[in-house]
């Protein structure tokens, strides 16, 4: 497989520091999800609002009807926006993935282990981690091997 051209490298820098925010964002709402998940199918059955006739902040019991599981909480539903949140969430961190996969020209086996990181809880966090360190290590080894590969320093002096 080729490896990454040496001109992309602070493009590269730059997928990294979006992929490492992405990785966190997701991995913070996949728990809350899943938070909600177990607070609403499990025999507590409860879901959390926010305003409504309970106050500012506040779980309503989740009830089990002929159509399935129906909340009786009024208000903004803290759990469905949390459930949303993490969907539009998870696109942008698919895309977090392809970006930094495409740039570092992995296996796509690779690139199914990072999109895995939006929907295991806490696998997002260890990925995070092991990306930036494999980059990281990648590029230095690179601009180390290659002189001309290390940016040139800037310089602002003299400059009014």
């Amino acid at each position: 497989m080729p490896e990454p051209r040496v001109a992309s490298f602070p493009a590269i820098r730059g997928a990294l520091k979006f992929y490492q925010i992405a990785s966190i964002i997701t991995g913070v709402m996949l728990l809350l999800l899943v938070t909600e998940m177990v607070l609403k199918y499990t025999p507590i059955h409860l879901e959390l609002f926010l305003g409504g006739s309970g106050g500012p902040l506040w779980f309503a019991d989740v009830v089990e009807t002929a159509s399935g599981l129906e909340s009786t909480g009024d208000g903004f539903n803290v759990s469905q926006g949390i459930l949303i949140a993490h969907g539009w969430f998870y696109v942008v961190y698919l895309f977090a993935c392809f970006r930094m996969w495409s740039m570092m020209r992995w296996p796509f086996v690779r690139f199914i282990l990072l999109a895995l990181g939006g929907v295991i809880p806490l696998l997002s966090f260890f990925m995070e981690v092991r990306v930036a360190h494999d980059v990281k290590t990648y590029l230095a080894q690179r601009e180390a091997a290659d002189p001309a590969a290390t940016p040139a320093p800037t310089t602002t002096e003299g400059v009014r």
